[in-house]
C-alpha cells in the first residue's frame, strides 16, 4: 500500500529533482546510521514526501552535503543532514513497513513478508516506546480495518476510514503542532492522503484480489458478476476517480492553507501532478506519460 506519491519528473526544474533526490537520499541514509543498512531495503517514496512537505512545514531550510553512496559509490550525491524531520520520517517509514510485513504474514503467510517482519522487529519494538502513543492509535486503526475487512465491508469510503486516520496520525508530526491550525491542516491532508491511497491502491489490485477471491471493498461496493476484470474496472472507474480526484483536492486545498515558502515547487509539483498522474496510470484515463520509477 505503499509507493504511489511520486513526481512528474520531466515537469520539474532540475535544481527542484536534485533537491527531491537528496531527501529521498537523506531519508535512506538515516535509516542505514540509525537502524543497519539492510533496513534501507523497505525504504519508499512516500516517506520522501513525508520528509519534504513537513520540512516545509517547519519553515527551517535544508543543510544539504555530499557524499558517497552505497548503490552509486562513483559519484558523490546530494544528501539532506542532521534533520530531526528526516530522522522521524526514516522513523515512519520503518513501522509502517513492519506493519504492512505482518499483515502480508498474517494474511498471507508470505515467507519473504515474515522474515522481513523479524528483521524489522527490535528496530520496531525500539520505535514504539519512542513513538508509544502514535504506534498504538495505528495500531488501533488497523483492528478497525481488519474488523471492517472480515465483515465483507461494501464500502469504500468505510474501508479506508481506518487508513486514513493513520495517515492523519502520521503527517501530524507533534514538534509541528503546537499551532492548533497547522494541526488541523496537517491531520487533514493526512486523512485524505490516506484514503486516497488506499482506494487508490484497492482498484490498483482488483485483478488479483479477484483471481484469488480476497477482499477488496471495490467489489463487495460494485458487485463483481464475473463480466470480467476489464469490464469491471471500466463499469466502476468513473465513481472511484470521483472519490480519488475528491481527494487530492482536499490535499491539494488544506495545502495551500499553510502558506509554505520552502520546497513549493517540488511539493506543487508532487501534489497536483504526480499524484494526479499516479492516479491516470492506475486508472488507464487522461495523457498518463510514463511516471519516474527511480531517483
Amino acid at each position: 500500500m505503499f509507493g504511489y506519491i511520486l513526481p512528474e519528473k520531466p515537469d520539474l526544474k532540475i535544481k527542484e529533482y536534485e533537491l527531491f533526490k537528496a531527501y529521498y537520499c537523506g531519508v535512506c541514509k538515516s535509516i542505514g546510521k540509525r537502524w543497519g543498512h539492510v533496513s534501507r531495503l523497505i525504504l519508499n517514496y512516500d516517506s520522501t514526501f513525508l520528509a519534504i512537505l513537513l520540512s516545509a512545514a517547519t519553515g527551517e531550510k535544508a543543510s544539504v552535503s555530499r557524499e558517497i553512496c552505497i548503490v552509486h559509490p562513483l559519484k558523490k550525491r546530494k544528501v539532506i543532514k542532521n534533520n530531526k524531520i528526516i530522522d522521524y520520517a526514516s522513523d515512519i517509514n520503518i513501522i509502517l513497513a513492519y506493519y504492512n510485513l505482518m499483515d502480508n504474514w498474517n494474511d498471507e503467510h508470505s515467507i519473504p513478508s515474515g522474515l522481513g517482519a523479524l528483521a524489522l522487529r527490535k528496530k520496531f519494538r525500539k520505535l514504539k516506546k519512542k513513538y508509544k502513543e502514535k504506534c498504538d492509535i495505528i495500531e488501533s486503526k488497523l483492528i478497525e480495518l481488519k474488523k471492517l475487512e472480515s465483515e465483507k465491508c461494501g464500502s469504500m469510503d468505510r474501508a479506508a476510514e481506518p487508513f486514513a486516520r493513520i495517515m492523519e496520525e502520521v503527517v501530524a508530526h507533534e514538534p509541528l503542532c503546537d499551532d492548533e491550525k497547522k494541526r488541523k491542516i496537517l491531520k487533514w491532508i493526512g486523512y485524505n492522503l490516506g484514503k486516497w491511497i488506499y482506494i487508490l491502491d484497492a482498484y490498483d489490485d482488483l485483478e488479483d484480489d479477484i483471481r484469488r477471491k480476497t477482499y477488496n471493498p471495490l467489489i463487495n461496493q460494485y458487485e463483481y458478476k464475473n463480466e470480467g476484470v476489464e469490464n469491471f474496472k471500466s463499469r466502476i472507474k468513473e465513481r472511484v476517480e470521483f472519490n480519488l480526484t475528491y481527494c487530492l483536492n482536499q490535499i491539494a486545498g488544506a495545502y495551500e492553507l499553510l502558506e509554505i515558502k520552502n520546497n513549493k515547487g517540488i511539493i506543487e509539483n508532487i501534489l497536483y501532478m504526480g499524484m494526479l498522474r499516479k492516479t491516470e496510470q492506475i486508472l488507464n484515463t487522461g495523457s498518463c506519460r510514463e511516471i519516474e520509477k527511480s531517483v
